[in-house]
């Protein structure tokens, strides 16, 4: 039976706020602003959005059975190689959604319907907008037993992304806490599934985009996906029990607590980064002085798998003299040279590994 999905404020509101969600919300907002503190100590920041999205992006997918390696997305992400697999383009294209969805909401403190149309498009450029066509349901894959019915009329489901919309701009629609007030913009989002493909992905990334709106967060760095990879089962249910059984509060507390353990981990994972950007230059500035520039350390962390084209175009040298500096630093064991069809790429191993550890 296709649910009768209620607008948003929820009723009686402030009963979210219990003890427990209290205690929950101080602990999380704690690491939270911890942070967003030591992501402003990375010299550019643009070398933690790179590290990061590249992860996200990866777990993101992997939670819809979009499943590829680090190697192949760092491949693709770097010279938009052939015989790449469509799993790996459909990780670049959310993670291009990411990227440009957090530069229109970082310049405009606003999320659109449109901006959250874009997102799909995107990420799922073959079936892109709202669903038009009654049918849609949410079933167990292995049983085939019907979970939930979404809205099916496309009216409705306007009226139900406008509704949403306002209740994440207007700040006068609700007087909750900002993370009680992601947790239930995030259910109501993948309640309403909007689009007959790309809602997991789509509401994953509103809840980012939501954060940095909000002020929590300057840069997109703290990220869901992998705490729900670890607990998808728990994450199903409880979406679930939220309409069966009005039970808002072991979902809140269950948003809250992911993203406490997801800020402890990133802040852990920043500093991991600012370590080995700081001991990469020390060791580049001692044994290759007449190489070094910042434009060049920069290179090998926003590139993990770098090449000649991409420190020619960064740091406004020729191919020879590009070519010279990247063999250098493989001679010296900052990079590891890698022939891969008629490309060479000289791979940041220590950064790399950094990365594929998150996974652990």
């Amino acid at each position: 039976m296709e649910a009768t999905l209620a607008t948003l404020p929820i009723a009686d509101e402030f009963s979210l706020e219990s003890v427990q969600v209290l205690k929950a919300l101080a602990k999380a907002h704690r690491y939270l602003a911890e942070l967003k503190g030591v992501a402003k100590t990375i010299p550019n920041e643009g070398i933690l959005i790179s590290t990061l999205t590249i992860q996200e992006a990866k777990d993101s997918s992997a939670i819809e059975n979009i499943i590829t390696t680090h190697d192949e997305l760092f491949r693709f992400d770097e010279s938009k190689a052939e015989n790449i697999s469509q799993a790996a383009k459909e990780v670049e294209n959310y993670r291009d959604a990411l990227r440009q969805s957090y530069i229109r909401t970082k310049r405009n403190r606003l999320i659109r319907v449109n901006d959250i149309l874009r997102i799909q498009e995107i990420i799922e450029p073959n079936k892109p907008g709202i669903r038009k066509i009654p049918g849609i349901v949410i079933g167990n894959a292995t049983t085939k037993e019907v979970i939930y019915t979404p809205p099916q009329h496309p009216d409705e489901i306007n009226d139900l992304l406008d509704n949403l919309v306002s209740y994440i701009n207007d700040e006068s629609l609700s007087g909750l806490d900002p993370l009680i007030k992601m947790a239930v913009v995030h259910h109501q989002f993948e309640s309403i599934h909007p689009f007959y493909d790309g809602n997991g992905r789509t509401g994953r990334i509103i809840n980012i985009l939501y954060l940095v709106k909000n002020g929590l967060l300057d840069f997109p760095v703290l990220y869901l996906s992998r705490y729900i990879v670890r607990t998808k089962s728990e994450y199903y249910r409880l979406l679930q029990t939220v309409r069966d059984d009005n039970d808002w509060e072991n979902w809140v507390l269950y948003i809250i607590k992911g993203i406490e353990e997801t800020a402890r981990e990133t802040i852990e994972f920043v500093n991991q980064i600012k370590t080995l950007v700081f001991d990469t230059k020390k060791r580049m500035r001692t044994e290759l002085p007449a190489i070094y520039s910042q434009e060049l350390l920069n290179n090998l962390f926003f590139h993990p798998y770098t090449k000649v084209q991409f420190v020619m175009e960064q740091v406004g040298v020729s191919r020879i003299t590009a070519n010279k500096y990247l063999n250098q630093l493989a001679e010296q064991d900052f990079v590891e040279k890698m022939k891969v069809g008629r490309t060479n790429y000289f791979i940041n191993k220590p950064l790399v590994k950094l990365i594929t550890q998150q996974e652990k």
